[in-house]
């Protein structure tokens, strides 16, 4: 009655999170499962920043209350950003749910299901824990996890957002911004070196404001780029990431940064989430469009080799049809090569919920497919562009289709799958593309 099986939705600091918990429960001894079939306790860790990732949660929630029923040891719980956010309005459509964990207690999950596995079915009523922690820093960890034939690890700097865009949930499952130390930060890097894993991606809600106000300028570097000096620095890490960052905090230093640390390599995650400047108004995103194009160009002036993705939100209360002419435009003269293009999902609890001039779901879905079609040209005719070169890759692992084939990625975070023995995972390889897809290369070991 102590296997626990983890399924997790939404973003990488959900995945995370949930290597977190799951390396608490190992250590209490607990033993993970890969399946809920064979699992006694299913937590689900959830999101709340689309509708339809809460929809899949209670869907698959609501399926296994109902097929487990007869299982009077079973344990069902839901953790995480919904978990948070909705609290005991969950109970209404999941009454038989043993376990609501909002987003600052994942630290204790182990004591409260060795709680729950103390009382007998009849005795177990449902528990929930939202409140805020006196000093939920603290609980900001250092954690190390290095699973077989992994080469990346995700790295959690920071928990929550002081930012407050109209249209998201964050500020309010996950609170305000608390700071891990840079020190140790770089140790647990250094750890996660030792055991093998080549690069880190570096989380947290507004990634790239790491330490403001908190932690000092040195030498005109704001401490996110203090920090990415250090790490840099580290034996071992070959390749360093973070998302998600948001676009005023890409201050110069940080611009420099990738013209300057290798290991930074040319990829850069900038949300617009719209052209508009109307619209960016009314989201409360403190840029305009003028100035999200002109920061897109310094980079691309500062690494020519310089790959950007993008979030983009269509069908935002007012946006007309001139208001997503703008976002289309800004989409080509920022030459996207990857985009998150969703259609806009109210969230209660965000300003944007009350907002008058709804768009139509039909638009939505049209300006939502126009964007795609858009993405899935631009996207093509940068990876055509790299036909018989040969790119530095990364090898990760085995690829989803083609026995014998394995899977990596470049420095501009371009994925490439070539057939190769698995004694490569974790090595870094030269391979000539030789086809690509939108969003693929292919290639041999050159």
């Amino acid at each position: 009655m102590n296997r626990v099986y983890i399924k997790t939705y939404g973003c990488q600091m959900n995945q995370r999170d949930s290597e977190d918990v799951a390396a608490k429960l190992k250590a209490r001894g607990y033993e993970l499962v890969q399946s809920e079939e064979s699992a006694d306790i299913v937590l689900l860790n959830t999101c709340s920043v689309r509708e339809q990732a809460e929809i899949k949660a209670v869907g698959k929630a609501g399926i296994l209350q109902f097929s487990r029923k007869k299982e009077k040891n079973f344990i069902l719980g839901i953790m995480g950003c919904m978990a948070q956010n909705r609290g005991e309005q969950l109970l209404d459509s999941l009454p038989d749910l043993n376990l609501i964990v909002g987003t600052q207690k994942f630290h204790r999950i182990p004591d409260f299901l060795d709680d729950i596995r103390k009382k007998s079915h009849q005795n177990r009523v449902p528990q929930i824990h939202l409140e805020e922690e006196k000093d939920s820093q603290s609980e900001i960890k250092h954690h190390v996890t290095n699973p077989k034939n992994k080469v990346s690890a995700f790295v959690s700097i920071m928990q929550g957002c002081n930012m407050n865009c109209s249209f998201c949930i964050v500020p309010k499952t996950r609170g305000r911004e608390r700071y891990r130390s840079i020190d140790d930060i770089v140790s647990e890097v250094e750890e996660l070196s030792y055991n093998g894993i080549k690069e880190v991606t570096l989380l947290g809600q507004i990634v790239n404001a790491f330490g403001r106000g908190k932690f000092a300028k040195v030498d005109g570097k704001t401490p996110f780029v203090q920090l990415l000096d250090k790490i840099h620095c580290l034996d071992g890490i070959e390749r360093i990431r973070f998302t998600s960052p948001h676009p005023i905090s890409f201050g110069e230093d940080l611009i420099k940064a990738f013209g300057r640390l290798e290991k930074l390599g040319s990829y850069a995650h900038l949300p617009m989430q719209s052209g508009s400047n109307k619209i960016l108004k009314s989201m409360n995103r403190p840029y305009t469009r003028e100035k999200f194009i002109k920061l897109v160009e310094q980079l691309r002036k500062t690494n020519e080799n310089m790959r950007i993705s993008t979030d983009v939100i269509v069908g935002y209360p007012g946006e007309d049809s001139e208001d997503f002419e703008l976002t289309k435009d800004a989409f080509i003269k920022c030459g996207f090569e990857m985009a998150f293009i969703f259609k806009y999902s109210e969230r209660s609890g965000t300003p944007a919920a009350v907002l008058d001039d709804k768009v139509p779901q039909e638009v939505k879905e049209s300006r939502n497919k126009e964007l795609l079609n858009l993405l899935e040209d631009q996207s093509l005719d940068s990876n055509q562009k790299l036909l018989g070169k040969t790119l530095e890759v990364l090898v990760e692992g085995h690829a989803r289709k083609g026995e014998g084939k394995l899977f990596g990625r470049t420095l501009c975070y371009r994925k490439v799958v070539f057939p190769a023995d698995q004694m490569l995972i974790g090595q870094t390889k030269n391979i000539e593309i030789m086809d690509v897809t939108a969003n693929t290369l292919f290639g041999n070991l050159n």
